[in-house]
């Protein structure tokens, strides 16, 4: 019998090498049902886009017992179909950055199977097909990005802060489109963020991870009245409040094991004596 999850996770630990001294995830289990639109939230070094990589396949799990599968497929030993993973490394490829024009690039990866959604996402992210993939920006890379990974029907979709390019107008209608195709054809969505004014409308699910480890596993979004986040919330509070406070108890968190002996960040106000560096450069320093 087929799995009612689209994602699922069970006991996910994963350890980027033998030397580290914690674990990138600990104990990590999501299920996930279809049509379901995920927001993770953490800080940066959290682990989301470790997670993301895992069920995306691109990172092996092979001790521990983890049994991670999308669509009831083993992500690792029989990959699963319409899989798609966008995340933020793909701009800076020097392969899409050559000399070559929009409009040969995406028929080169197929856009001609998939006119429709092509033509729509053009649109929506405002592309220009005689753009030249070296001469463009960043920003504009990206949205050629997004047409690319997104013109094919795809069941999940793991985007890994693909959004920080672009501007706000056409994020707005990125996600919009993107909720409308989960909603219309039961595709998931997972997708790990900074920015969170003006989201609250899109997930179905929110969670937090802080340092490889769930604090709240994907939980029902928005609040109501009966929600599990009630406890901590009032019914209706925005995306972008519940993340300031998780990302403060984070930091807050963080600093309490910094005073128990974790090595600490920021200015170093108690050091009195001068860097080795310090002392190097403050030797050569001319500009007094």
């Amino acid at each position: 019998m087929a799995s009612q999850f689209a994602v699922s996770a069970s006991n996910l630990t994963y350890t980027h090498n033998q030397f580290a001294i914690e674990p990138s995830l600990r104990d990590i289990n999501i299920h996930l049902p279809p049509g379901s639109r995920t927001i993770l939230v953490g800080a940066n070094g959290a682990g989301k886009s470790t997670l993301l990589q895992i069920l995306a396949g691109k990172r092996l799990v092979s001790t521990g017992g983890a049994d991670v599968r999308i669509k009831d497929r083993d992500v690792f030993r029989n990959s699963p179909p319409g899989v798609t993973f966008l995340g933020t490394e793909w701009a800076m490829n020097p392969v899409v950055r050559g000399d070559i024009v929009v409009s040969a690039f995406l028929d080169s990866v197929g856009g001609y199977r998939y006119k429709e959604r092509r033509d729509q996402l053009l649109d929506i992210l405002d592309i220009d097909l005689d753009w030249h993939m070296h001469t463009i920006s960043d920003g504009e890379r990206r949205r050629v990005q997004l047409c690319f990974g997104l013109m094919g029907p795809w069941d999940v979709l793991l985007l890994d802060e693909v959004t920080v390019d672009l501007d706000v107008l056409v994020r707005d209608d990125l996600l919009k489109f993107l909720k409308k195709d989960s909603e219309t054809r039961g595709s998931t969505i997972i997708y790990a963020t900074h920015i969170f004014d003006g989201i609250s409308d899109f997930p179905t699910h929110v969670a937090h991870m802080r340092f490889g480890s769930f604090v709240t596993e994907p939980t029902s979004w928005p609040i109501t009245s009966s929600s599990p986040l009630a406890a901590q919330f009032a019914p209706a509070t925005t995306l972008y409040s519940v993340a300031l406070q998780w990302l403060k108890e984070d930091r807050d968190h963080r600093r309490r094991l910094e005073k128990e002996g974790r090595k600490t960040r920021g200015a170093r106000r108690d050091q009195a004596v001068p860097t080795d560096s310090e002392t190097f450069y403050k030797k050569y320093d001319y500009s007094h």
